[in-house]
C-alpha cells in the first residue's frame, strides 16, 4: 500500500508538471507576444511586466508567496504542498519560456493567439486540477471558494478574473484588448471545466453473471469500488440471478471491464452515464 500510495503521489506530481508546461507555453508563446491579459496573478504579473518591465516570473512569485500563507491555513498541507510546488515550478517554467520565447508564435494574429492561448492555458490548469494540484494565483481563490460554495473552479476564476482583465483598459486604453483578454478567459474556463469534470464524470454498471462473488471481490480489491449485490429473477428463465450494482469514475470503466472479462467472459454487462453521484469517494454535497 505504501508503494502504491507513493507511486501514485509520483504520478500525480508528473501530470502536474505537464499541465504547468502547457500553462508556460500557452501564456509566453501566444498571449504575452500580443500584449493580451487573461485573470489571475499572471495576468497581474503581465499588466506589470507592459507598465513598468517588470518579469512575469517575479510578480507571480511574489503575490503568490501572501496567497499561500492563506492556502495553509484554510486548505492544509496536502493541498498547499502541491500547491507550492505548483507556485515553484511555474515561476520557472515563466522564467525560462519568457526567456526562451522571444518572437510570437503566430505574428499578426491576435484573436487566433487568445484561442490557442486560451485552450492551452485552460487545458493546462484543468490537468493540475485534476491531479489535486494548483498553480497558485486565483486557483487558491477558486479552489477555497469550492471548498465552501458549491461553485466550479472554472466559474469561481471566471469572477476574479473578471476585474483584472478589465483594469488592462487603464494601462492600453484599447477595448480591442479587452475583447481578447476576455475571449481567451471564456475559452479557458470552458476548458477547465470540461477537463476537470470530464475526469470526475461517473458511471453506473449493473452486472450479470453466475460469478459475482468472485467479479465482486476483485472490484473491492482492485478497484476500490463498492458493490451492491441486487436479488433478481431472469424473466425467460424463471431462475433467480444475482445483479452487482457499481458506481465508478468514468476513468475507471476499463479496469472494470478488465476485471468482468477476466473473471467471466459470458457476463453480461450494463454501463450508464449519471448526472452526479454524492458521498464518499465522490463528489462531497454542498449546501450554501
Amino acid at each position: 500500500m505504501a508503494n502504491k500510495f507513493r507511486a501514485d503521489s509520483i504520478k500525480e506530481y508528473l501530470i502536474i508538471l505537464v499541465g504547468l508546461a502547457m500553462y508556460a507555453i500557452g501564456w509566453t508563446g501566444f498571449l504575452l507576444p500580443h500584449e493580451i491579459t487573461t485573470g489571475g496573478v499572471a495576468g497581474i504579473g503581465a499588466l506589470l511586466f507592459f507598465a513598468k518591465g517588470i518579469p512575469v516570473a517575479v510578480t507571480y512569485f511574489s503575490i503568490n508567496v501572501v496567497l499561500l500563507i492563506i492556502s495553509i491555513r484554510i486548505m492544509g498541507w496536502k493541498f498547499s504542498v502541491r500547491t507550492i510546488f505548483g507556485v515553484v515550478v511555474l515561476t520557472l517554467f515563466l522564467s525560462v519560456s519568457q526567456s526562451l520565447i522571444k518572437k510570437p508564435l503566430l505574428v499578426n494574429e491576435p484573436f487566433m493567439a487568445s484561442v490557442l492561448g486560451g485552450i492551452l492555458t485552460g487545458t493546462g490548469i484543468g490537468i493540475v486540477l485534476t491531479a489535486n494540484g494548483s498553480s497558485g494565483g486565483t486557483d487558491i481563490v477558486a479552489m477555497i471558494i469550492n471548498k465552501f460554495r458549491n461553485i466550479t473552479p472554472g466559474r469561481a476564476m471566471l469572477y476574479c478574473d473578471l476585474i483584472i482583465i478589465s483594469s488592462s483598459y487603464l494601462l492600453f486604453h484599447s477595448i480591442d484588448k479587452i475583447l481578447y483578454g476576455l475571449t481567451t478567459l471564456a475559452i479557458s474556463t470552458y476548458v477547465i471545466d470540461l477537463v476537470v469534470n470530464g475526469v470526475r464524470q461517473s458511471v453506473q454498471f449493473f452486472i450479470f453473471s453466475e460469478e459475482f462473488e468472485d467479479i465482486a471481490e476483485r472490484i473491492n480489491l482492485e478497484a476500490h469500488r463498492g458493490v451492491t449485490v441486487l436479488d433478481g429473477m431472469g424473466w425467460y428463465s424463471k431462475e433467480p440471478v444475482k445483479v452487482l450494482c457499481v458506481l465508478a469514475r468514468k476513468s475507471e470503466s476499463v479496469k472494470i471491464f478488465r476485471i468482468v472479462k477476466q473473471v467471466d467472459i459470458n457476463a453480461f454487462v450494463s454501463q450508464s452515464s449519471v448526472i452526479g453521484v454524492y458521498g464518499k469517494g465522490f463528489d462531497i454535497i454542498k449546501s450554501k
